[in-house]
């Protein structure tokens, strides 16, 4: 596993944060907010910014603000966004392809971590961020954590991740980056 978070190398996917599916979810206003945090982190360091939606048809789409900060939306019905042509998506994201994907996301135990098990075996290294995922019961987020570190994830916070892509103090979008934190 690579070590550290590379800003160059980085795609972030936010996986179901819909509309039906978060009143379920355990404290999902604060899950959502750091969703939205890590999502205006990536967003003013260039990261490009996938979503997923599990069965939208029968879960809604994801949070506005959350669908909002996303350049290309997936539709899916497997679990496991990868079944779904999300390896494709983040092949065109950027130049060079992705190595890294940060993945955030619902639930915890279900499509969030049958998506970064999709991920680690197409080869990417992959970041939890464990304070934007959320499962419908604390147990089953810790759960989730667990097995995803067993299976070579990194586990991480949305702060992890920011300074990490920034890397230096003198980033050109450190001061905005920075504010980006305080609010959250």
């Amino acid at each position: 596993m690579q070590q550290t978070l590379e800003v160059t190398r980085s795609a972030l996917v936010l996986v179901d944060y819909q509309t039906r599916l978060m009143p379920a979810i355990h404290q999902s206003s604060e899950v959502v907010a750091q969703a939205q945090r890590l999502g205006a982190v990536a967003r003013a360091l260039g990261v490009p910014i996938l979503g997923t939606e599990q069965n939208p048809r029968g879960l809604g789409s994801n949070d506005a603000a959350i669908r909002a900060l996303c350049q290309h939306t997936l539709a899916k019905m497997h679990f496991d966004a990868c079944e779904d042509g999300l390896l494709d998506v983040l092949r065109a994201a950027r130049n060079p392809v992705p190595t890294q994907a940060v993945v955030a996301g619902c639930e915890a135990h279900v499509c969030l971590l049958q998506t970064a098990l999709g991920l680690l075996r197409a080869g990417l290294t992959v970041w939890v961020v464990a304070d934007a995922c959320g499962s419908r019961r604390e147990s089953e987020h810790a759960l989730a954590m667990q097995r995803l570190r067993r299976a070579g994830a990194g586990i991480v916070s949305v702060e992890m991740v920011a300074f990490e892509w920034l890397h230096t103090c003198a980033h050109e979008r450190f001061k905005a980056v920075l504010q980006v934190l305080k609010e959250g």
